[in-house]
């Protein structure tokens, strides 16, 4: 009785921790996606900012806000295309492990962009400008660069695959139309049989009784008593009594 006891105890207490071991696991997947939904919205909301201070307000202003657009949409796609890829091509993951510290250079630029739209001295940005424009362009250039090599990869991988599909196709599609040639070759009449032209007379076709019996001879369906041959172990045939 004790043993049972304890054996329900103990499954009780696995239900219990399985229980609170799902319910971590749905609380942190429900708090990653609200905080990715979150984040999301965020970075939404700041780029439509950023773009709205590039046409309202013009000058070193509108220009660092044109900067950080830039330099955000083009990481962002990058880090979109090399994530999206590797999960078909294992090589790329030497690709993320370069644009990750590609995007600790791009994350301190932004910082620094977002920084210096807060700076009210106008002819320090002016000063400033040609380097972050220069900074800018070095990192999206890298970010670029490492987007496009891994689409063509993957261009040149689908175009491989279209390739080696093609050929097989037309591989099978030839197995399937091989009644074609079968056709062709049964198609003939079959020639007819081959024979001497002295024995047969050029005659293919079997003969009848009638040409038959035209070159030679009918013989006589009985032969007559008088033209039977004797043979010495046969009796003298009785002669007939007219009585």
């Amino acid at each position: 009785m004790e043993a049972v006891i304890t054996v329900i105890a103990l499954l009780f207490l696995l239900f219990v921790v399985l229980g609170v071991y799902a319910t971590v696991k749905v609380v942190r997947a429900t708090k990653r996606g609200v905080d990715r939904t979150i984040s999301q919205a965020r970075r939404t909301v700041e780029d439509h900012t950023l773009r709205a201070k590039t046409f309202a307000q013009p000058g070193p202003v509108g220009e660092l806000a044109q900067l950080r657009l830039k330099l955000r949409t083009s990481m962002r796609a990058t880090q979109d295309a090399l994530h999206a890829g590797v999960a078909d091509d294992e090589s790329l993951k030497e690709s993320l492990s370069l644009f990750a510290r590609l995007s600790a250079h791009g994350h301190e630029l932004d910082a620094e962009l977002k920084r210096l739209e807060s700076e009210p001295d106008r002819r320090t940005l002016i000063t400033l400008l040609p380097g972050l424009r220069e900074h800018t362009e070095r990192i999206t250039q890298s970010a670029d660069s490492l987007r496009w090599a891994a689409r063509d990869r993957a261009r040149r991988f689908a175009d491989d695959d279209l390739d080696t599909l093609s050929a097989q196709i037309d591989v099978e599609a030839g197995a399937l139309r091989h009644w074609t040639t079968e056709s062709e070759s049964t198609a003939s009449w079959p020639e007819a049989p081959a024979q001497d032209a002295a024995s047969s007379g050029g005659q293919t076709w079997p003969e009848s009784p009638e040409s038959r019996t035209a070159e030679e001879p009918t013989r006589p369906a009985i032969t007559p008593p008088g033209l039977r041959p004797v043979y010495p172990w046969q009796k003298k045939p009785r002669p007939e009594s007219t009585t």
